[in-house]
């Protein structure tokens, strides 16, 4: 088994169970900071973080950190009027503009939300892209401004042309970007207008054609947790105990947490928690124990939320416990 790059622990073996807790922050000490930056309108102090961290090595936790501070979008129109060629601020606005646009139209289904609703949720995208079409001119070679045009153009329904053309335009300045993978699956998933086939197809080839030890692994037991939750209770269960699901998600696992060239940094712990609730829906007490043990009780939100909204851990823990940890 490949050996993590982190405190030493080794895949397959097991030594000791920890209790479980939620990582917010999957982590990452900066997403912390950054929130509590973005919170005091330190502008000087979130910019310093998000320099700090290159393009290169991917920026989409530290964005989010700052787009899901409340009141952010009170000073932020400030910092663009005084830095009027600043790239990093129009992608800062542009990215609380879309999680604030997300607080006006709620997770609600849309037939139960209202037409003023939509209303403040569009135009709120509709300025954010303003934005990041802004920061993408000052900064051509940056990834950031098209990853969070990929949210935007699903929110406004752009259609799936242009949709494409924003996923491409951000992997091509970053062919490896997690978080762009990540909106092409939702973008192509059939409850937004693709298919099962398609989701499943691209995650496959996204894997399998990055290097080994990829976090892009984590696409196949996304894409797999994806359509279980599209089917209705019983079908939902006999899907992911088909072998096929079972094999996919080794052959994932082997290409990417198991390989050798396996960082254990960035979004190890999200990866590895996908892999383990998968693992334990397709009945694979042994990949999912490997999984548990890896991420020795540190608890990603996503996706032990699907099966427990208002306690993820415990759903960790029930099925950490199904699988004899």
């Amino acid at each position: 088994m490949a050996l993590l790059r982190d405190r030493g622990l080794t895949l397959g073996r097991w030594t000791g169970r920890p209790g479980a807790r939620l990582e917010r922050d999957s982590g990452d000490p900066d997403v912390a900071r950054m929130r509590a930056a973005a919170a005091a309108a330190d502008w000087p102090a979130v910019r310093d973080l998000l320099e700090a961290r290159p393009e290169s090595e991917d920026r989409t936790g530290l964005l989010w950190a700052v787009g899901e501070t409340a009141g952010v979008e009170r000073w932020i129109t400030d910092v663009l009027t005084a830095e009027p060629e600043s790239a990093l601020a129009r992608t800062v606005a542009g990215i609380r503009y879309v999680s604030w646009g997300w607080e006006a139209r709620t997770a609600a289904r849309a037939k139960d939300v209202s037409r003023s609703q939509f209303e403040l949720f569009h135009s709120r995208l509709r300025q954010a892209e303003e934005w990041l079409y802004e920061a993408a001119e000052l900064e051509p070679d940056w990834t950031s401004p098209w990853y969070v045009l990929q949210v935007t153009g699903r929110g406004l329904e752009v259609g799936q042309v242009t949709a494409r053309r924003r996923f491409e335009a951000t992997v091509r300045r970053h062919p490896y970007h997690l978080g762009a993978h990540t909106q092409r699956l939702q973008q192509i998933c059939e409850k937004w207008g693709g298919s099962h086939e398609e989701m499943h197809a691209f995650a496959r080839e996204s894997v399998f054609t990055a290097p080994g030890g990829t976090p892009l692994g984590r696409l196949v037991p996304d894409a797999h947790i994806e359509e279980w939750l599209s089917l209705d209770s019983g079908p939902d269960a006999a899907y992911m105990r088909r072998l096929e699901v079972a094999q996919s998600l080794r052959q994932a696992a082997d290409h990417s947490y198991r390989h050798p060239d396996f960082v254990h940094e960035g979004p190890w712990l999200g990866l590895l928690n996908s892999f383990a609730m998968a693992f334990s829906l397709a009945g694979d007490r042994t990949g999912a124990r490997e999984c548990f043990q890896a991420t020795q009780g540190r608890v990603t939100e996503s996706p032990w939320d699907y099966l427990n909204a208002s306690d993820p851990v415990a759903a960790y823990r029930k099925h950490r416990s199904a699988a004899g940890r």
